[in-house]
Order: C-alpha cells, then sequence, then structure tokens
C-alpha cells in the first residue's frame, strides 16, 4: 500500500512545511549548541539525514520508517560509545520521527505502519536513554517513567494524525469511485439516448419508405422507384449522423446544434421531411433558443416521430408544433392513430419515451407522453430557455 509514485514536483508541494519546520528546529538548535562542547557538532550529520528521510518519506514511508530508526539508533550508539558528547534529548530526531510515524501510518499497510512506528519510537527511546542527564535527579524508574510519558504522548499523536488522514484518504477514494461511476453511468445513458434518437429516427425512415415501396412494387413500379432516392438519402443522413456521433466521443467534433432560430427552424424540417408521411409542421420561434436546447428540441421531434411511424396504427396525420411562449420552448407531436401501437419492424427495446423523459428533465423541463382521448398518441414536451 505504499505510495511511491509521488513526483519530485507533488512532493515539494506536499512537503514544504515539513521541510521548512524542520530546517528551523535545525537552525534553533545550532544556535543553542553556541558556546557548549564544540564536539556536539558531530550531531549535525545525523540530524540532517533523519530530516532528509522525513521530507522523503512519503515516496517510501516503510524503507524511510526503518533507515530514519537505525540512523537515530545507530548515530546515538556510536557517539555515545565514542564518548564525544554527552547527549541532551534531541527535538529534532523526535519531530522526523513522530512526522514519519503518521506518514507511515496513512500510506502503508497495518502491519508495515505497525513496525515502522515502533521502529522510530525503540529508536528515540534508545537515545533517551543513553542521556545520562535524564537520569541526573531521579530514580531509574523515574526516568524511564518520563521516556515512556514522552513517547506514548508525541507518537500517540503522531499515529491519531495518520489515522485521521488516512480515514480522509479512504473517504476521498469512496467520494472519487462513486463520482466516477456516476459520471459513467450519465455518460453510457448520454451516448444511449444519442444512439437511440439517431439509429432509430433513421433506421425508422428507411424501414417505413422500403416497406411502402414493397407494397406498391407490383402495381406501380415506377412510383416504388421513385422511392429509391428517398431511401438512399436517409442511409447517407444516417451515416452522416453517426460519423458526427463517432466524432463527438472522440472530442474531434461537436455535436450538431443550431447557431440560431433559422437554422433550428431548417433542422426540423429536414427532420419531418426525412421520415415522410402525412406530417403538419408548425414553428414558432419568438424567443432565441440556446444551441444545447435546439439539439434537444431536434431529438424530441424525430423521436416522437419515429415512435409515431413505428408503433401507432392507423395514422394518417401527424401534428409536429414547436413554439416559444412564457421563457420556455414547447414541443407537441401528436398523431391520429388508433391508439394501439403495433409491433415494429425488428422489435422494440421500449427505450425511446424513457430517453426522451430522461433528457427533458435534465434540462428541468417537463414531459408527458399518453393516448389523446379515445385515440391518437401525444407527446409534449417542455424545456425552459433559462435552464
Amino acid at each position: 500500500m505504499d505510495n511511491g509514485y509521488l513526483g519530485w514536483r507533488v512532493l515539494a508541494r506536499r512537503q514544504w512545511p515539513l521541510a521548512a519546520a524542520l530546517a528551523l528546529l535545525l537552525l534553533f538548535q545550532a544556535v543553542a549548541w553556541r558556546g557548549m562542547d564544540p564536539r556536539m557538532w558531530w550531531l549535525l550529520p545525523g540530524d540532517l539525514i533523519v530530516a532528509v528521510l522525513a521530507v522523503l518519506s512519503p515516496r517510501r514511508p516503510f524503507d524511510a520508517a526503518v533507515a530514519a530508526s537505525i540512523a537515530i539508533a545507530g548515530s546515538s550508539l556510536v557517539l555515545h560509545g565514542l564518548g564525544l558528547v554527552q547527549l541532551s534529548g534531541e527535538i529534532v530526531p523526535l519531530a522526523a520521527a513522530m512526522a514519519m510515524s503518521a506518514i507511515v501510518v496513512r500510506q502503508s499497510s497495518r502491519g508495515r505502519a505497525v513496525f515502522g512506528t515502533l521502529a522510530l519510537a525503540m529508536a528515540w527511546a534508545i537515545t533517551a536513554y543513553l542521556d545520562r542527564q535524564a537520569f541526573a535527579e531521579e530514580s531509574l524508574v523515574g526516568g524511564v517513567a518520563n521516556v515512556l510519558a514522552i513517547l506514548v504522548f508525541t507518537f500517540g499523536l503522531a499515529v491519531g494524525t495518520g489515522l485521521y488522514f488516512r480515514a480522509r484518504d479512504r473517504e476521498r477514494r469512496q467520494a472519487e469511485s462513486a463520482s466516477v461511476a456516476a459520471a459513467q453511468q450519465a455518460e453510457r445513458l448520454a451516448l444511449a439516448r444519442e444512439l437511440h434518437d439517431v439509429v432509430a429516427h433513421y433506421v425508422t425512415g428507411i424501414v417505413v419508405h422500403s416497406q411502402a415501396a414493397e407494397a406498391i412494387a407490383d402495381q406501380n413500379p415506377d412510383a416504388a422507384r421513385q422511392v429509391l432516392p428517398i431511401i438512399t438519402a436517409s442511409g447517407h443522413e444516417a451515416l452522416a449522423a453517426m460519423r458526427r456521433l463517432v466524432g463527438t466521443l472522440r472530442g474531434t467534433e461537436g455535436t450538431e446544434t443550431s447557431r440560431d432560430n433559422d437554422e433550428l427552424t431548417a433542422q426540423i424540417k429536414r427532420t419531418v421531411n426525412q421520415v415522410g408521411g402525412p406530417v403538419r409542421l408548425d414553428v414558432q420561434l419568438s424567443d432565441t433558443v440556446p444551441p444545447e436546447l435546439a439539439q434537444s428540441v431536434i431529438r424530441l421531434v424525430q423521436e416522437s416521430l419515429t415512435n409515431a411511424r413505428k408503433h401507432a396504427a392507423g395514422v394518417s396525420r401527424i401534428d409536429v408544433d414547436v413554439r416559444t411562449a412564457d421563457g420556455v420552448v414547447r414541443v407537441r407531436v401528436a398523431d391520429d392513430g388508433t391508439g394501439q401501437h403495433s409491433s415494429p419492424v425488428g422489435g422494440s427495446g421500449g427505450f425511446g419515451l424513457v430517453g426522451m423523459r430522461e433528457r427533458v428533465e435534465l434540462l428541468g423541463g417537463s414531459f408527458n407522453a399518453g393516448p389523446t382521448g379515445g385515440s391518437g398518441w401525444t407527446v409534449v414536451a417542455e424545456l425552459p430557455l433559462g435552464g
């Protein structure tokens, strides 16, 4: 679980407060050594090594803790054995050990965290035990009690800090995972809506015109051949729409949006013409429709017409009404079918109405769809212009 991924720039941004604090402690300690035994300066190399290990420890927390433990205990034993200085319970090794304990608890596995913390605590305990001044005025039991009290307080604070940040890291990872999962789900739903709207619309037009041509082929071959250009045009439009959709997914092309109301009106007319059949279109856009709403308006008209041609039986007329009023753009598509939905060629996934409702609700609008009186089917959607 050790985090060795931190780059040097990230490490510098994360560890500069600790580096500054340890540098100040080293400075204060050097000032305190002025006028004392010059041999005290032999402690400086060990302190520098421990301070550097503390600053770099997020890259390899457990290894840094073990190395620092060896450095703290080893330098104390060597210097004490040589009788170069009389140790004085330095604060720099203790501060560095506390920082590394918090880091190893935060980033390492439980076993490594326990071992690393105990190693650091024992190393500093050795340093304190070798400090003869710690027991100069008290008995051995009293001195040991003082050392234990310091260890419990300082390393308890370090371990508690590490556990706190460990819990925060876990919560952040869970929140990030949930956010990524939600974004992926939203992206899948948006992609599903786009695929359903684009593919179903154009393919339905192809199927409807093909069925019409097949029905009249024997009686009127010339009329059947007149339908072929429409089928070809619908196929080209389907391919172009799929290319635009793939380009959008790859980030190389923007989605199909209208720049103004005239272009939106033209796109709605093209959509109606592609579906064909007896459609009465009425577009009245007195307010400017934003591009993101314009795209949704086109998709709503497409899917409503697709549903009417695929499912409604006995349709002789479809009314498409798109208008702006009272701060909303209102889309209404109604047919005069029998109200009994037939089984479309190729089957139906049943996602059309669901996709339209999701699209409208995501934009803060309202959506209703259902039978009209004794016959027919009506889809009504209202999208806020300011949404």
